[in-house]
């Protein structure tokens, strides 16, 4: 209760820092049952607060589908989420490169730091072409 008390948690993460503290592993499966059928741990609500939360730091979607599934969200949570996300992530790869950068650079090395950047962002191919030739369209 104490850990889900200041942030969601998946229910694997759960049941791997319970395990860690020496707890029997079929208590930590009761247990981790009577939260869920209570409403107090959901995987769905736990990837859909990471979702927001890593779209408001500018995180595309290969990055932030790579991390729930390391949290243990299956793959049908996973794409509920994302579904009800309906994120622009072209909008937000151009949000995000405009953010770290003044301007689209001048050689093919500056062009391609922003093409790093993007994909260690988490954005695909489609997404970082369309930021590099329209994130400063507007600006």
């Amino acid at each position: 209760m104490r850990l889900l008390a200041r942030r969601e948690y998946s229910r694997a993460e759960l049941a791997e820092r319970l395990a860690a503290k020496g707890h029997d592993s079929a208590a930590i499966g009761g247990c981790l049952d009577a939260l869920a059928e209570q409403g107090l741990q959901s995987d769905s609500r736990f990837a859909e607060s990471f979702l927001r939360s890593r779209v408001a730091r500018g995180q595309g979607p290969l990055k932030i589908r790579g991390e729930l599934s390391r949290r243990g969200i299956d793959r049908a949570t996973l794409e509920a989420a994302f579904a009800e996300a309906e994120t622009d992530w072209f909008a937000l790869a151009c949000e995000s490169l405009v953010r770290r950068f003044d301007g689209p650079g001048d050689s093919p090395r500056e062009r391609a730091r922003r093409e790093r950047f993007l994909a260690s962002r988490g954005f695909d191919f489609e997404h970082l072409r369309h930021a590099l030739s329209h994130a400063w369209d507007g600006h």
